[in-house]
This record gives C-alpha cells, sequence and structure tokens, in this order.
C-alpha cells in the first residue's frame, strides 16, 4: 500500500503524522511520500520537499511566492503521475492541494482533502472546484460537514486529533511547575503567532497590552512560547524596546503547556485558538495581515467572526480584534474583563467543555478508516 500526503504548515503536520501512524497499526508495511513537516517523517514519510516550503500565510504574501510554489506543485503531480500511489491525501493548504488534487484526480487517482478550506466563510464559489478535484473531504468541524451535504459534495465528519490528545481537564499545576513559572502569580500566555510576519505586527501591541494590565492588576506574570530563534530574537528586540522590566518568562516552543499554565491568553488567531478552546482558557484574539490582504479578505468574507471557537459556538463568545483594532488600548480592558471578573471566565469554560466533547471523535482512527475504505473500494 503507497499512499501520497501533501501537509503545508505545522497544524497539518499534527494531522497527517496522526493518520500515518492510524494507517501503519493496522498495515505497517504502508508506505507514505509527500511534502513533509518533521512529525510526518518521524513517522515514516519519505519527503520529496520540506513543508516549510509551503508555510506561507496571506493573499499579497503567496503572490510574491507564486512561481516557486508552482514549480514544487508542478514537480510532485508529475511524481505522483509516473508512480501511481492507491490514494493522495491533501491536508490543509488548499490553496496549494486543491490544483494537485484535480491534476491528480483526472489521472484516475482517488484524493482526499483532509481540513476543509474555510469555503463556508469566503469565497464560497470554491465548492465547485472541490467537488471536482476530490472524491472525498474529510472535515475537523460537524458546522463544515453540514456545508458540504447541501452541496452534495461526499464528506465525513471527523472530528479533530488535538481534541482526542488534550484532555478534559488540563493540569494546570503540572503546567506552571514544568515551566518554572511562579506560583504566587497569575499567568497570562502572550503568542504573536508561529510566523515571522506575525510576530513583526503582533508583538509590541501584545507587549503594549501586558504593561497595561499591569498597572491594573499587580500579580501578573507573563509567558511567551515562540516556535525557533528567528521568532525569539525578534520578540525580545521588541520587548527591550518596549518593556524591558516586563515580568515575563520567554519559552522555546511548548506553546500547549504555555497555555496549560496560563489563567488568560492573549493570541493570534489560528490553530492555537483551538488548543487554547480545548484546554478550556479565556481568550482575547488578535490577527493584522498585509493591508491588501485585509482589504480583499473584508470584501469577500460571509461571516461575522473569523476565529473558531466562535464559529464553532455559532455565536460570539470570545473579543476579537483584527487589523486596525489589534492594539493595546482595546487588547487590555478584554484581557482584563476576565482577571477581574471570574464569573465570565467559568461561562467560557462551560461553552469550551461542550464543544470539546463534541469534536472528541478518535480522529486519526476515523480518518484512517475512510481512506482504507476507498483503497479496499479500488
Amino acid at each position: 500500500m503507497r499512499i501520497g500526503i501533501v501537509a503545508g504548515e505545522a497544524s497539518g503536520d499534527i494531522l497527517a503524522a496522526g493518520l500515518i501512524q492510524a494507517i501503519k497499526k493496522q498495515h505497517p508495511e504502508a508506505q507514505f511520500e509527500g511534502i513533509a513537516g518533521p512529525l510526518m517523517i518521524e513517522q515514516g514519510c519519505v519527503a520529496l520537499f520540506d513543508m516549510e516550503r509551503l508555510s506561507v500565510m496571506g493573499i499579497v504574501e503567496v503572490l510574491g511566492r507564486y512561481r516557486e510554489l508552482l514549480g514544487i506543485r508542478r514537480h510532485v503531480a508529475q511524481h505522483f503521475i509516473d508512480n501511481p500511489p492507491d490514494l493522495f491525501v491533501g491536508v490543509d493548504a488548499p490553496d496549494f492541494n486543491l490544483g494537485l488534487e484535480k491534476r491528480l484526480k483526472e489521472q484516475g487517482i482517488p484524493t482526499v482533502h483532509y481540513v476543509s478550506p474555510s469555503v463556508w466563510a469566503w469565497r464560497q464559489g470554491r465548492v465547485k472546484k472541490i467537488a471536482e478535484s476530490v472524491d472525498q473531504i474529510l472535515t475537523l468541524f460537524p458546522f463544515e460537514a453540514k456545508f458540504y451535504q447541501q452541496h452534495n459534495v461526499p464528506v465525513t465528519f471527523v472530528g479533530h486529533t488535538l481534541a482526542d490528545q488534550i484532555p478534559m481537564v488540563p493540569d494546570v499545576s503540572a503546567a506552571r511547575q514544568a515551566l518554572s513559572l511562579p506560583d504566587n502569580k497569575r499567568i497570562v500566555a502572550l503568542l504573536p503567532g508561529s510566523r515571522s510576519s506575525e510576530v513583526s505586527r503582533l508583538a509590541e501591541p501584545f507587549i503594549r497590552t501586558a504593561q497595561r494590565c499591569l498597572t491594573e492588576v499587580a500579580d501578573l506574570h507573563f509567558v511567551t512560547p515562540l516556535i525557533n530563534q528567528n521568532t525569539r530574537t525578534q520578540f525580545e528586540t521588541i520587548l527591550s524596546q518596549c518593556a524591558p522590566d516586563l515580568p515575563i518568562t520567554i519559552v522555546d516552543g511548548r506553546s500547549r503547556e504555555v497555555m496549560a499554565a496560563a489563567d488568560v491568553v492573549l493570541l493570534a488567531s489560528g490553530t492555537a485558538t483551538l488548543e487554547a478552546l480545548l484546554l478550556k482558557k479565556p481568550m482575547v484574539i488578535a490577527y493584522k495581515v498585509n493591508w491588501l490582504t485585509a482589504f480583499l479578505a473584508r470584501r469577500l468574507l460571509k461571516v461575522d467572526s473569523v476565529s473558531l471557537p466562535n464559529n464553532l459556538a455559532g455565536r460570539k463568545v470570545v473579543e476579537e480584534y483584527l487589523q486596525e483594532r489589534a492594539i493595546a488600548e482595546l487588547l487590555a480592558p478584554a484581557v482584563l474583563q476576565y482577571l477581574q471578573h471570574p464569573h465570565q471566565t467559568e461561562a467560557v469554560t462551560h461553552i469550551f467543555e461542550d464543544i470539546h466533547r463534541e469534536l472528541r471523535k478518535g480522529a486519526d482512527s476515523k480518518a484512517a478508516e475512510v481512506l482504507l475504505e476507498m483503497i479496499d473500494a479500488r
């Protein structure tokens, strides 16, 4: 059994690695190759290209590397056409994977797209391209599956592997002890993102927010996880310029542990918001992109909220501050609401518990089951 697989960023690497592991439990001889991150490679996936080559965010940002990405996709497509796998799985990265899937499907290779594009939120016309490109969509969230059912696209809601991995009740004390955080302080986690572009835009407003909160609540300590040395240097440079005396612990990676330790999380919109939800953490969400990307997105969006917690809840349960609203003057009062009004934290926690249960479906095994049934059907 041979499966082609492509993931485009860290969240996709997690999902793909779990899927590979689940399939290998039943078929140890199964072979995987494609575009892989470190977790996929650890599970035995052969990498034709490193996943970092695809990790780019935003409309304008993608355009800047369009020729390079097109060349990689052409190479991968030809590789699988010349050496057809039993099945191909594109994990997230829709702008890259859907075109690749369409070409492979036209060559008779069964295709699956794992993680729905945000077609329910914007550019809904893409559903036609998706239907042409894939034999099956695997969605992480139930509201996505309903959208595809309405458009007669084969779909399976598998849940989210993070909901399976993260315990219903996080061990706050263990996380604080592991990170050597003070036990006599309230902890606020600052997560300005995993990309350099995110850190460059959000580090300063997050640090300024921390300063403002500290003037209102004295017993605060802050903690920030940075994914690599580049983003750490970026953050530390901005910190030294804005607030060199801020009581803060900077951690290499370990973002989930950092959030588990926190009383409140201030973070960039993205997959981390789902982890914060599953950890039952009250959160404030912010995001900034290139001005042209924001201009285009505002005209294409079909939903009121961009964050996963609000879309999963079906209503606004956490505050979102985007673009020009991602400033300390607005972020600090939102963080302080949770610190100064504990009942608000309790209300959000109950909502997040219900969502966690709904997403806990054994995603890796369920996704593997769908793929193996497709291969058997051939």
